[in-house]
């Protein structure tokens, strides 16, 4: 049933997928219009198994719901002529469906990966959002292994909208007495009437569940180097940020990330990053410079914690999946760092990264569950 947005559906049957036309934002009528449609074609090919996202506010979920009878069967809600399967619903996890994706796209067989998986916000399966996060997996099962440090999500999706919030917030986690006193344009910029809102919610934890996504730590990077604090459309920033890093001179200084453990993951903390970002602006670095070093410190971060999982689990094979992966400079970078330490690297070929290949991951996992 894929995702909430870039929605598609997919339709397996034997060793062929049947994919759907793209439903943009199927929180707007006429996109969520066109999916029921699609839905209901692919409903009378009687599929057996029905797969959905694990996030319960997504509209393809609820719907995928509601072709659930009470005994677990499934059935439809206006054709009583449609007789579907009993094997039931299965959920899946958001970016374990962007890897299996990723791999169904190159012909993999069920193998273990390390699973790379850049993208906005989805459900985990202990009911938090999910982080831009590396697992060890195969088709069956998979096992989190890094992720980017949590960071209150300032307003819920209000952030998303505003990434000025997601700034603010790395930026009072890396300076919480200085913040004020920082001297940079986005400070200076800032509502103080709003931020004072938002550093409550962020001491008190209200209406701001920790989360952490790549697509907002690009959000967060670039508001702060760009002084932007809006956009009007989704990535406009991330694009910004790409095309400006391309006009850069390459210098081979990457900002630094910070490397723990705890409870067994390696937490991947991005506040070293803030701070160099906060240096290289009081020192007057060109933007376009700091862009490039961002996009740079993204890959060798990638890089390193592929070496560290590939020394723990002794698999060679990386799979690259999710919309991030969108951006073609932090494609070109990692993928150069990972063959030059001689790793297997896959990226896609026939689908997109972004959400619109969820549903064939989606398919490929919950038929191997059946």
């Amino acid at each position: 049933m894929g995702a909430q947005a870039k929605n598609t559906l997919c339709f397996a049957e034997g060793d062929t997928a049947y994919i759907s036309r793209a439903h943009p934002d199927l929180s707007t009528p006429e996109d969520l219009s066109n999916f029921e449609k699609d839905v209901r074609f692919f409903l009378k090919r009687n599929p057996r198994i029905i797969a959905c996202d694990l996030h319960p506010e997504y509209a393809s979920t609820k719907y995928a719901y509601q072709l659930r009878t009470t005994d677990d069967e499934l059935r439809t809600t206006d054709d009583p002529s449609i007789s579907l399967g009993v094997n039931g619903l299965r959920t899946v996890q958001h970016h374990h469906a962007h890897i299996a994706s990723c791999m169904a796209d190159n012909g993999l067989k069920n193998q273990r990966v390390i699973g790379v998986a850049f993208d906005g916000t989805g459900l985990n399966t202990d009911n938090t959002l999910a982080r831009a996060e590396f697992m060890i997996c195969d088709y069956n099962t998979f096992q989190r292994s890094a992720h980017l440090r949590d960071i209150p999500l300032l307003g819920g999706e209000a952030a998303v909208r505003e990434p000025w919030r997601m700034a603010a917030a790395w930026l009072y986690t890396a300076y919480p007495r200085e913040f004020s006193r920082l001297g940079i344009g986005f400070i200076r910029g800032l509502n103080k009437n709003k931020w004072s809102v938002l550093k409550k919610m962020y001491v008190s934890g209200f209406n701001s569940v920790p989360a952490s996504s790549m697509g907002r730590l690009f959000d967060a990077a670039a508001s702060i180097i760009l002084e932007d604090h809006q956009v009007h459309s989704e990535a406009e920033l991330a694009i910004k940020f790409e095309r400006m890093a391309q006009t850069s001179t390459p210098e081979q200084k990457p900002y630094h990330f910070k490397m723990f453990k705890k409870d067994g993951t390696c937490i991947i903390d991005p506040v070293p990053v803030f701070k160099e970002i906060v240096i290289d602006i009081k020192n007057h670095r060109p933007k376009e410079a700091m862009a490039y070093s961002f996009h740079l410190g993204i890959a060798v971060m990638l890089e390193i914690t592929c070496l560290v999982l590939r020394r723990k689990h002794k698999i060679n094979r990386v799979i690259l999946s999710g919309g991030v992966f969108q951006n073609s400079l932090l494609l070109r970078l990692g993928s150069a760092l990972l063959y030059k330490e001689g790793f297997e690297v896959f990226t896609h070929k026939k689908i997109s990264c972004n959400d619109s290949g969820v549903s064939l991951g989606q398919v490929v996992i919950a038929g191997l569950r059946a």
